[in-house]
């Protein structure tokens, strides 16, 4: 760091984003993108716009706002378009915390939760999750603060039903409850219809993980007019053009391709079930999911010497040091080859630990 950085912000602690090494061919199951390409319409799209990159894209994103709209059953009004759903997250944070609206999330979730609250400096509560990693819905009840869930939960891919999300709205009136759906359309179960009766409630979901598009960069909120009306004002505070025009028509072609996506989230759901049965065959222990990547690890090889022997032999999965789930690794999964060749890399560190 420069003599120049503000010295508040001396002890942050950035986000570190699933590792990109290029010093060879991997297969990448270490940051939960989809293995299959975005549909064949949807990059006839981003062609056709390529010769518009010389005009700055709509600001408010119309005709993508008001295809997302019909999708959900509510109003342009009711959805926010944001950067990546890292974006939103941050305009989320601006906008609702802050030193006299502190905010509580869980103790192991998505990272950048932590790092917001520290940039921004909003002070807040780690919440334990219990025994198996679960998620109490009790422990978020008045709290007298703004709540952060990812639902499904990551990195453990355990997810939590939406009576429970209602709940922990309901007791919290006065504070914003926002789910991180990010993963929810590989089994999990929406709390989007709860928008309707609850104006504290902000649901974020993402194009990255089910619809391919985690290169295009595209998050969106669905929530009541007043919260988008929220997010709207930091967004024209800060980056007014905050999504681009490639991206706007890629998304627009994404939700005209519907089928195909669907189809491919069956294969991942497949090959989630299959990769967990071998694993089990294996010994390992590995937690209920309802997203495209499994939290699993292995009695026989620690969590951090799993990660290090298939980063050896060219597989990536994703290991954090946290004491509470060293022992653990995220396997992101993939087309049933890029399954196989994992569990093949497996299987010879298995028996090399032997």
């Amino acid at each position: 760091m420069s003599r120049y950085m503000r010295a508040c912000f001396d002890g942050l602690e950035a986000y570190v984003p699933g590792e990109q090494p290029q010093d060879r061919s991997y297969v990448k199951l270490n940051t939960n993108e989809s293995p299959f390409p975005p549909a064949p319409a949807v990059l006839a799209a981003v062609d056709a716009e390529v010769k518009n990159l010389h005009l700055y894209p709509d600001p408010e994103g119309r005709v993508l706002r008001e295809k997302l709209a019909e999708q959900y059953g509510v109003r342009p009004e009711n959805v926010f378009l944001a950067n990546g759903s890292d974006e939103l997250l941050s305009f989320a944070f601006l906008a609702f915390c802050g030193r006299e609206r502190p905010v509580a999330f869980p103790n192991i979730s998505y990272g950048f939760y932590p790092v917001y609250a520290s940039l921004y400096q909003v002070p807040y509560t780690e919440i334990p999750l219990r025994e198996g990693f679960v998620l109490a819905a009790e422990d978020y009840c008045g709290l007298n603060r703004n709540i952060v869930l990812a639902n499904p939960n990551a990195p453990t891919g355990r997810a939590i039903p939406a009576r429970d999300i209602e709940e922990i709205v309901r007791a919290n009136p006065d504070h914003v409850v926002l789910i991180d759906e990010a993963y929810i359309d590989f089994g999990g179960e929406s709390c989007l219809p709860l928008i309707h009766r609850y104006d504290n409630l902000l649901v974020c979901q993402t194009f990255s993980k089910f619809r391919s598009l985690a290169g295009g960069r595209l998050g969106y909120a669905l929530a009541s007019q007043g919260l988008i009306g929220d997010l709207e004002k930091i967004k024209y505070s800060t980056n007014s053009y905050n999504v681009n025009r490639l991206t706007l028509a890629a998304a627009a072609a994404t939700l005209d391709s519907g089928g195909y996506y669907e189809e491919n989230g069956k294969k991942i759901q497949e090959n989630r079930a299959y990769t967990t049965q071998e694993l089990a065959g294996l010994g390992f222990e590995t937690l209920p999911s309802v997203t495209n990547f499994i939290f699993t690890r292995c009695p026989a090889v620690e969590g951090e010497a799993l990660y290090q022997a298939l980063k050896s032999k060219g597989v990536l999965v994703r290991h954090w040091n946290k004491p509470e789930i060293a022992d653990w690794c995220r396997v992101t999964i993939g087309t049933r080859e890029q399954m196989d060749l994992f569990l093949d890399k497996v299987r010879e560190i298995v028996k090399e630990a032997g």
